[in-house]
């Protein structure tokens, strides 16, 4: 396993749609391992593939220290919600967008359905926080990140901090 760089807000491969996965093998098993040693590194509760730079659809998943009744971390390729339900509100972060936060709504209860670490077909149903995580992680599979989901101006404010940061770099 290794950790991996985290690739940053404006990096275009953020913006792409991610590529499926054909099947679970060693080297997408190898990805999903560098993905939860970065992630925890990071002190991250979740990761997509486009985040360490590789335009494919694999998540990882880990709120197991949120509480005693979360689930385990886990690992996924081509997931897909295919059941959502109820609305939440809750304030994000990100390891692509240091320093942002914003409030984001989200299905409250989700049904997702991808392939697991050992390429099997699972089926997970989600709520609370793990939801959240899951719908989060997924959305950067589709090249949206919290950022498009803020206000114009909170956006906008974002923005032109990072521009003035690589002005200064």
């Amino acid at each position: 396993m290794a950790v991996r760089e985290i690739r940053i807000y404006p990096d275009a491969v953020l913006k792409q749609l991610a590529k499926p996965v054909p099947g679970v093998d060693d080297e997408v098993r190898r990805l999903m391992d560098d993905m939860v040693e970065t992630m925890h590194e990071s002190n991250g509760i979740g990761l997509a593939a486009p985040q360490v730079g590789v335009s494919q659809r694999v998540i990882v998943v880990d709120v197991s220290h949120t509480s005693e009744d979360a689930p385990p971390p886990v690992a996924l390729a081509n997931p897909e919600v295919v059941a959502a339900e109820g609305e939440v509100e809750f304030e994000e972060g990100c390891l692509s967008l240091p320093g942002f936060l914003t409030k984001v709504k989200r299905s409250s209860e989700i049904t997702v359905k991808a392939l697991d670490r050992d390429g099997k077909a699972v089926t997970i149903e989600a709520g609370g926080i793990f939801a959240i995580a899951l719908q989060h992680e997924m959305d950067h599979l589709d090249g949206t990140l919290i950022l498009d989901r803020a206000s114009g101006l909170k956006r906008e404010f974002y923005k032109k901090r990072i521009r003035k940061q690589a002005d200064r770099a």
